[in-house]
């Protein structure tokens, strides 16, 4: 691991709502496009891991979450740069999602997220998801 790197701390939200959870699918133009993931984004100065996913999951979907608790920490090394992403719990409070980026999205059953193309800091959220898929 290189350290003259930049390192970003991400925020990711493990939404759920009627045993589903919420995943948008990365904008083409953007980092990683075409992939899906859990909705987020880069922590801004001065703010807590928690503010920034709310924030972020406000500004991209127009919704409110709760964030109930730490799920997995991840990091990754890209070409360019360090990522440490943290994957949070939350619960759906109030809102539909809308893909104010242009994102899809969409609610789905833990067992079907191997349908999915995710990158590759979120396989080990996957593996720990995969449990909870009902039979």
């Amino acid at each position: 691991m290189k350290l003259n790197k930049p390192h970003f701390h991400v925020t990711g939200g493990v939404i759920w709502k009627d045993s589903r959870l919420l995943i948008t699918k990365r904008p083409q133009g953007t980092h990683l496009a075409g992939l899906w993931e859990f909705p987020g984004g880069k922590q801004e100065r001065g703010e807590t891991l928690e503010e920034c996913l709310k924030r972020e999951i406000k500004e991209e979907l127009g919704m409110d979450v709760k964030v109930d608790g730490l799920f997995e920490t991840v990091q990754h090394e890209y070409e360019n740069k360090l990522i440490t992403l943290h994957f949070f719990n939350c619960t759906h409070l109030m809102g539909r999602p809308k893909p104010f980026e242009g994102q899809d999205l969409k609610w789905v059953l833990p067992g079907d997220l191997s349908k999915y193309a995710f990158p590759p800091p979120d396989s080990q959220i996957l593996k720990k998801l995969a449990p909870l898929a009902q039979p």
